[in-house]
């Protein structure tokens, strides 16, 4: 079962700070009845998203919220400026990067929970710096 209503401001939630990142969870977890994740996933110009990587089984949703953002899809990179959408199916490789001098950032929806994640992608993060 997910909780009640959630209202946070322009920069409320949890955040998790990475080298060229920001990740800001707006819900998961019990909130959502571990059905989805909302977060915002803030690049620094020039800087480097996660890397290469797929769900095998969960759907994501991307809008861009700000700046021009690089996503790969595949074996192609699109350039998406503010306002654009995109659906990546499970079992899809993908990345975001952000290829300007501009901050960039995406509105993610990750179907399933997906901040249970954050502690061992920090983690890694701290290992590889």
């Amino acid at each position: 079962m997910s909780g009640g209503p959630i209202v946070l401001g322009p920069t409320e939630g949890r955040v998790y700070e990475m080298p060229d990142m920001r990740a800001v969870f707006k819900a998961d977890g019990e909130e959502t009845g571990e059905r989805y994740s909302v977060s915002e996933w803030w690049v620094k110009p020039h800087g480097k998203g996660p890397g290469p990587h797929l769900h095998a089984t969960e759907d994501e949703l991307f809008y861009v919220i700000a700046g021009i953002m690089s996503v790969m899809l595949g074996e192609a990179w699109h350039d998406l400026a503010t306002g654009s959408f995109i659906r990546i199916p499970a079992g899809t490789m993908h990345d975001f990067e952000n290829r300007t001098t501009e901050p960039a950032a995406l509105l993610n929806v990750f179907i399933g929970a997906f901040e249970h994640n954050m502690p061992a992608i920090m983690a890694w993060y701290e290992q590889h710096r």
